[in-house]
């Protein structure tokens, strides 16, 4: 199954999907559907995981990557595949490729994690790093394909993909074939938009929404204005779905079938990711998470059963470190403060001892004497805290102003 060109009016129908899974036998694995308790619990109806976290490469880029390649002729095959990508799409094209027998280059930026970079050269691609953001890296995959004749692999905006990524819409029928609601990421739109053909040509009773996150949310706008629109994203922990125009052939799909899309914070993003990981054991990407995260912001707006879509678990450890912290901090579990104390002995033990009454757990402590803010005999001191909650919070704040400690904003 292939398409000859990237046309946007090109109707994707179920039998383009179906064919993509035959495709992808023995390719990729059905992955998990987990049930979440506590997520059953909030949303007041059975909540599931659609574990894609768990696939081949960490992502369910591989699906799409795999059916768009082995849709090439013969002759574009002997040329070779370049993509642009800072980690899933790029994993999955690689991957593709080798099973293939394609050549594969893949551009990535200068700054993209280490174990991303590492897997995407262990798939057995050719890794350029260019640029800083990824939109350099993107010309240079564009400039390289326009000078060797590679055929360029995007990683959302052609039917194949799209048709690829279809494929999980009908695992999720197959495996939980109750399903009322299935909520999902969105950054360019393949993989919402695949979802969204398979399970409406089948199940139209069925609602889709997206899920974006707020600093980088094109599809509001664009879904406003009738047309794919640009919007300038912010930073987001949610690299997977930061995106700063949807797809024409996503974005078709779409607009006509998604039922409903929300975005979601940056604080949300990492509550959920906590979540996922303390009561799921799932280590998730906070892209992957972002179904999950609109989950815990409005629970009363889902009906169930849902299916939440665990998109990928590609997250660097030093990156997931702090995050998880961010996490701790936007759940009340995590403090920190800095006040001003009296610079005499004792002063430090003393503030530690008041907060040992209310059995908190000081993570670490900073101690400045030498500040041209401070007076003589001042000190200032930052605490973090490990804590259990928002109400232990207001508690240590309590404890500290009865004890006559000033909080410094």
């Amino acid at each position: 199954m292939s398409f000859s060109t990237p046309d946007p009016l090109r109707t994707l129908l179920l039998d383009d999907i179906r064919g993509a899974q035959k495709m992808l036998s023995g390719v990729t694995r059905a992955t998990a559907m987990e049930g979440s308790r506590y997520l059953s619990h909030l949303v007041g109806s059975p909540v599931h995981l659609k574990c894609e976290n768990l696939q081949r490469t960490g992502s369910f880029k591989l699906r799409g990557a795999y059916v768009r390649i082995a849709g090439l002729s013969p002759e574009q095959r002997a040329a070779g595949v370049v993509a642009a990508s800072a980690g899933n799409h790029a994993q999955g094209v690689a991957l593709a490729s080798s099973l293939l027998g394609v050549r594969s280059t893949v551009f990535m930026p200068v700054g993209a994690p280490l174990p991303k970079v590492a897997a995407t050269r262990d798939y057995g691609a050719d890794v350029r790093l260019h640029g800083q953001v990824v939109d350099e890296t993107l010309a240079a995959a564009q400039d390289y394909a326009d000078e060797t004749g590679a055929v360029f692999i995007h990683p959302f905006d052609h039917p194949d993909i799209v048709a690829g990524q279809g494929t999980l819409g009908l695992e999720i029928l197959e495996q939980c074939p109750e399903v009322r609601t299935i909520v999902v990421g969105v950054g360019g739109g393949g993989l919402a938009a695949g979802i969204a053909i398979a399970v409406k040509a089948l199940r139209p009773d069925v609602r889709i929404i997206g899920v974006q996150a707020q600093n980088a949310a094109c599809y509001p706008p664009s879904l406003a204005a009738g047309r794919p629109v640009s919007v300038e994203t912010a930073q987001t922990m949610a690299d997977g779905i930061k995106v700063g125009r949807p797809g024409d052939v996503p974005f078709a799909v779409i607009s006509q079938l998604l039922d409903g899309l929300v975005t979601v914070s940056e604080d949300e993003l990492s509550s959920a990711l906590l979540l996922c990981l303390e009561r799921a054991k799932m280590v998730v990407e906070p892209a992957g998470a972002s179904p999950v995260a609109a989950l815990l912001s409005k629970p009363e707006t889902f009906e169930g059963p849902v299916v939440a879509v665990l998109s990928g678990g590609n997250v660097d450890p030093l990156v997931m470190q702090r995050i998880l912290r961010h996490g701790m901090a936007a759940a009340g579990r995590y403090l920190s403060l800095r006040l001003r104390l009296t610079d005499r002995p004792g002063a430090l033990a003393t503030l530690l001892g008041a907060l040992s009454v209310v059995d908190v757990n000081v993570l670490d402590v900073g101690h400045v004497r030498t500040d041209p803010r401070l007076g003589l005999t001042e000190a200032e001191v930052e605490l973090h805290l490990e804590t259990k909650g928002p109400e232990h919070c207001a508690e240590v704040g309590a404890v500290l102003r009865e004890a006559g400690y000033t909080v410094l904003p």
